[in-house]
């Protein structure tokens, strides 16, 4: 009966570590192939983005696009309206190719 305990706890330890590990594998996976951020200020404010000011620039990607904003406060805003962000910022990359 001990036995199978110490056995039963090493395969949910394993899976459990398997797991957490291949999240993570995913994790940066994800970030090799997000499209960069073609903008220079935030999408959301329209502040330029730079690491010199008081608040940090808040870096994260959304299915697949880089995304800046000015601080992590623009977050809360950026949620309200992924989309519209995401579609402003397609259209300011392809302005930008031509």
């Amino acid at each position: 009966m001990k036995f199978t305990k110490h056995i039963m706890t090493a395969v949910l330890l394993t899976g459990l570590v398997a797991g957490v590990l291949s999240a993570r594998a995913d994790d940066k996976h994800a970030e090799h192939k997000a499209k960069p951020y073609p903008l220079k200020t935030c999408i959301v404010s329209g502040e330029e983005i730079n690491d010199k000011g008081e608040m940090k620039p808040h870096a994260f990607v959304v299915e697949g696009q880089e995304v800046k904003l000015c601080c992590k406060s623009c977050l809360k805003d950026f949620n309200k309206d992924k989309a519209g962000y995401l579609k402003k910022i397609e259209t300011e990359a392809k302005k930008q190719k031509k």
